[in-house]
């Protein structure tokens, strides 16, 4: 399988808490917003302080860090927007290893003021084809993300084109958008949040009602019955039992979606395409050998039903889920374990459990080890039955003891 390039996994990061996890559970690199200037501008995203103890944890265990500056900018954005991109070129002990940017405005002020950091070109700035990669490769960008629009064939047909040394990046898992490369005005005309700047409200996500006769001066109506439909709403796009034919496609580096996402969330991706891409490369018969393993855990995370997208052709009628907009959870998370000491991990608590739970250790090597609460304890030393407070930081006592950096999760009941 030498012939084969083997793709950087990358994950996305909401936190610092959420970088660290990607970083131990598998990315090869990692994204993220600052607070500034992506598309993300509800998740928590990193100030520059955190930006620089992320880039400094991911350097340290030989992952890179790319940084989303990928708005639509508008006159007002682009004087802030020189000024980001010193910050980020001037950053302490390490600055991140690439920008993504999807405006030409804001890519003509990254070369101007860091000539020399690699760009990544985002799926917002519609991607489809070869043609386009070779522009943006004869402006400088190194790295090029396709428009979830493509086909692998189409994407194949991309890699022929382009020289060996451009990169292709693609989306193979998460959330889908009911609007070319993301570019949509929904938000925008219902709420003036504007999701090209940032601020997106998900309307593709609501319930839109049934209207029962067209009255005048109205559009046609949509029909469904009696409980609504949710017209605009994708399944997830989930491509990890497609490796084989991903990689033939050229495709340098598979894209997690997923930058509001919790680190329960980024754990169980990121191990899963770690285990898919890997086992790959050690014989396509691992590969299929391990497919219900793979199966088994990325429906542990967070998710809507999945679909292959437009990679093995245009979906239809079958990728929409009309009857309800809710995420499947199997799993709640419970924190990741950061210190070690005298018999008792210490988490952060994210979510309700009592003493006597029997809870999952989920381990980055691929293990879920099932273990029991013997003990909770307050940074007091207080002894508690119970975690009912959210950030509460506890000391346990498991039937067996995790490393730090291992995940606790519990099965919704």
């Amino acid at each position: 399988m030498s012939e084969l390039r083997k793709p950087e996994l990358l994950v996305p990061a909401s936190s610092l808490e959420v970088l660290k996890t990607a970083v131990i559970f598998g990315a090869d690199a990692v994204y993220i917003g600052g607070e500034a200037f992506g598309l993300r501008a509800k998740a928590k995203n990193f100030s520059k302080e955190e930006m620089a103890q992320g880039i400094a944890f991911a350097h340290e265990h030989g992952v890179k860090v790319y940084v989303t500056a990928n708005i639509l900018a508008h006159n007002d954005d682009l004087e802030g927007a020189e000024e980001y991109f010193a910050e980020l070129r001037d950053m302490k002990p390490e600055c991140p290893d690439a920008l993504i940017i999807s405006d030409p405005g804001m890519y003509t002020i990254a070369r101007k003021v860091w000539p020399e950091v690699e760009i990544h070109i985002s799926t917002q700035a519609n991607n489809t084809n070869w043609q386009t990669y070779l522009f943006w490769w004869n402006l400088g960008a190194k790295r090029v993300v396709s428009a979830r629009e493509l086909s692998l064939a189409e994407i194949r047909e991309i890699r022929d084109h382009i020289p060996e040394d451009m990169e292709i990046e693609s989306f193979i898992h998460g959330a889908m958008c009911i609007s070319y490369s993301g570019r949509c005005l929904l938000s925008n005309y219902f709420t003036g949040r504007d999701a090209n700047q940032g601020a997106c409200t998900h309307p593709c996500r609501w319930k839109y009602a049934v209207v029962e006769e067209k009255r005048p001066g109205e559009y046609l109506p949509v029909y469904e019955n009696e409980r609504g439909t949710y017209i605009f709403n994708s399944k997830d796009l989930c491509m990890v039992e497609y490796i084989p034919e991903v990689v033939a496609a050229g495709i340098d580096s598979l894209k997690i979606e997923g930058r509001m996402k919790t680190a329960l969330y980024v754990a169980t991706v990121a191990r899963t395409y770690r285990k898919a891409i890997d086992d790959f490369f050690t014989s396509e018969e691992t590969y299929r050998a391990n497919m219900d393993w793979y199966h088994s855990e990325i429906a542990k995370c967070t998710y809507r039903q999945f679909t292959t997208g437009f990679y093995l052709g245009k979906p239809d009628e079958n990728t929409q889920i009309y009857d309800s907009n809710t995420y499947i959870n199997e799993y709640i998370y419970l924190g990741i374990v950061d210190e070690v000491k005298d018999g008792l991990a210490r988490i952060e608590q994210r979510n309700k459990f009592c003493v006597g739970d029997v809870i999952e250790i989920m381990k980055p090597d691929g293990q879920n080890v099932e273990v029991t609460v013997e003990g909770m304890f307050t940074e007091d030393g207080e002894a508690v039955d119970s975690a009912p407070h959210p950030k509460q930081v506890l000391w346990l006592k498991l039937s067996q003891m995790p490393a730090p950096y291992d995940l606790l999760r519990v099965k919704s009941k």
